[in-house]
């Protein structure tokens, strides 16, 4: 597993994007650069092929020369532990294949502007003799500013070296194969043209030109059968545009475009107004051209035995007539001594041979006028061709319909396969001429059937958001779609899965599509916060992932300095990780400054002593003072009045205790103003 591993220190694996016969692609991030790329890692079973390692690396650096914009940029390419693999810029978007499958058929100017930016690309290649051979659409990438990059520069050339025996890699290229290709020989740059042609007429149709159920069958066809007009299923294309993808895919690379300049030139050129009803293109005939000779079957060798025998006696005829002939002309040469014998002979038999071929002509011209009398009189009405009507083959098996139509004295024209949402895999879907139609004994009926339900290409739809694919969803038919949300780091509608993964063949409306989607960081309940202190409100916020911000402190009687008084959200309040909490700490009480109060006492003197002095002491408790250290101590002879000082706190109390002579002699508490 790939995933997560770091290759050569440098390039981090994200996830697979996508997958073939020879390797496999994934997102990786350039930590040196930071930055997303695509690797493209060798899958196992070519890494212990030594030569086509060689090939690979060599034709892969040779692919890092082509800088253009229409063609992805190779980065880097190394090995580490058995793992080969190329490092190539990232394109964020799709193949080629999968928009055809998503948007098809694509608009004319659209097709063209797509066409225009692949050649321009190919005709860079071209000029530094670098041959793709494998010019296809899942090889064609296309981002969302519709911008069109070709891949694999390079690996296809490489490819080539060794054979392939993965039955999907051969089909998934099969269908773009020029017929040099086909029959075995090498790929050039015009096999890149005819592979163009056919890229051009699936941008046109939304279909192939050729199909099949085997990658033989198929490639028979782009050997022998002539490329169909892509006018058939898209009639809205003018003319030149379709004799641009006819002489493209010419069978006969002669016939096709010198280069992919002058094929790009006729895309620049091919909706100017004065070529749109342009003659349609045809392959020049010329008999001088070398014809292919025809494969004679051994049916067909023995049936021609008869008439092979037949022309050795007509030779064997004409040989005599010629000796004849030199012979009476020999009569004419009297020097040829040896001869004069065998001429004699001939003079004897010649008035006999000349009586018998008289009577033969006669016979056979009398019998070639009997039977002129008889033809005009009786062949016309055995020769005419009886009206009979296409019999109603529709929803029945291929072979029993073909065999209906031929017991009908009909001929098998075309069968043509048709992706069909109503009619069953293998049955027919409709005849042409239809069904009903009179038509004459020996007609040719063109059948077309049915190879099911459209199937498309599953799409990659890990990390976007699920609001922005439901209306492709919708437009690709898929009906029954399973929607599974779970708590992800990820934005909320972000998909992270999906059952089924990207490139399988599916019919969406049968298919049931499972996406996992992110609801977003698990929720937190918020506690009370209420007395908390800011030690412990930090040790909550490391538990819980939460973010604790602070407010103006405020004043609070009841809740002591530091704690929280309290907090925004509620308790209670289901919140995200990373969530915000606001919260208010206490000052503590507000500070009131202290009440100063007096108050005067009269301190009496004992007359009994008579002038004996009495030793007065006064304590006050207060902001100030305490009960344990006297405030003041002095000595009386007579009455005196003293004026007592209190700082009293707010909503406090201060008291007071005269001693004389170490007795209390007067006591008293004052409150602060308004305490009851």
């Amino acid at each position: 597993m790939l995933i997560g591993k770091r290759i050569s220190g440098r390039y981090k694996i994200i996830r697979m994007i996508g997958g073939g016969g020879m390797a496999n692609v994934y997102l990786a991030r350039d930590m040196i650069l930071d930055r997303d790329v695509a690797l493209k890692v060798l899958r196992m079973d070519f890494s212990n092929d030594e030569e086509f390692i060689k090939r690979f690396h060599r034709e892969a650096q040779s692919a890092t020369s082509l800088t253009h914009p229409n063609i992805v940029s190779i980065y880097d390419v190394g090995e580490e532990d058995g793992i080969y693999y190329i490092v190539m810029e990232y394109v964020d978007g799709m193949t080629l294949k999968q928009y055809i499958q998503a948007f098809s058929p694509i608009p004319v100017e659209k097709a063209l502007d797509i066409m225009k930016q692949i050649t321009s690309a190919l005709a860079l290649a071209h000029q530094n003799h670098i041959v793709h051979r494998d010019i296809k659409p899942h090889n064609v990438l296309i981002d969302h500013e519709d911008n069109v990059k070709i891949t694999d520069f390079g690996i296809a050339m490489a490819l080539s070296a060794t054979s392939i025996t993965q039955t999907n890699s051969v089909l998934g290229s099969v269908h773009y194969l020029s017929p040099e290709q086909a029959r075995g020989g090498m790929a050039n740059k015009k096999s890149d043209i005819y592979s163009l042609g056919i890229v051009m007429f699936e941008l046109l149709t939304g279909r192939l030109p050729f199909s099949g159920e085997s990658a033989v069958s198929i490639a028979l066809k782009h050997l022998q059968s002539e490329t169909p007009s892509p006018r058939r299923w898209n009639p809205a294309i003018p003319q030149s545009v379709e004799n641009i993808v006819l002489k493209a895919t010419a069978k006969d690379s002669f016939h096709r475009y010198a280069s992919v300049e002058e094929m790009a030139e006729d895309l620049n050129t091919a909706l100017n107004p004065e070529r749109l009803n342009e003659s349609k293109f045809v392959i020049p005939e010329d008999d001088d051209v070398t014809k292919a000779i025809p494969i004679i079957t051994n049916d067909e060798l023995f049936q021609n035995q008869d008439e092979t025998k037949v022309i050795a006696e007509q030779d064997d005829t004409v040989a005599s007539g010629a000796s004849s002939k030199k012979s009476s002309d020999g009569k004419k040469t009297k020097k040829d001594k040896k001869e004069k014998k065998n001429k004699k002979a001939d003079k004897e038999k010649k008035p006999k041979k000349k009586r018998s071929w008289v009577k033969i002509t006669a016979i056979i011209f009398g019998i070639m006028v009997v039977l002129a009398v008889l033809a005009v009189l009786f062949l016309p009405g055995i020769l005419a061709a009886k009206d009979v009507e296409v019999p109603d083959v529709s929803d029945t098996q291929l072979d029993k319909a073909l065999s209906a139509l031929g017991a009908s004295g009909l001929e098998i024209g075309e069968v043509i396969e048709r992706e069909d949402d109503e009619i069953e895999d293998g049955n027919v879907i409709k005849t042409e001429p239809e069904a009903g139609s009179i038509v004459k004994e020996g007609s040719s009926v063109d059948v077309y059937y049915s190879i099911g339900k459209k199937k498309v290409e599953v799409l990659n739809y890990i990390g976007r958001d699920y609001e922005d694919i439901e209306n492709l969803l919708e437009n690709f038919g898929y009906k029954d779609i399973v929607i599974n949300k779970v708590n992800d780091e990820s934005e909320v509608g972000t998909v992270l899965e999906q059952e089924p993964g990207k490139g399988e063949s599916v019919i969406p409306s049968e298919t049931v599509l499972t996406l996992t989607v992110s609801n977003g960081p698990a929720k937190v309940n918020l506690k009370d916060l209420t007395d908390y202190t800011k030690k412990a409100l930090d040790d909550y916020a490391a538990d819980t992932g939460l973010r604790i911000t602070f407010a103006e402190e405020q004043y609070s009687d009841s809740v002591p300095a530091g704690q929280v008084i309290s907090q925004s959200p509620a308790a209670g309040t289901a919140l995200e990780v990373g969530s915000e909490v606001n919260v208010v700490l206490s000052k503590g009480a507000e500070e009131i400054p202290p009440q100063e109060e007096t108050k005067e006492v009269t301190i009496t003197y004992d007359e009994e002593l008579e002038g004996t002095p009495q030793t007065v002491t006064i304590l006050i408790e207060d902001l100030d003072n305490t009960m344990t250290e006297p405030v003041e101590t002095f000595e009386i002879t007579e009455t005196v009045k003293k004026t007592l000082h209190f700082r009293i706190p707010y909503k406090g109390r201060a008291g007071y205790k005269i001693i004389k002579d170490n007795s209390v002699y007067d006591e008293g508490v004052i409150n602060y103003s308004g305490n009851d």
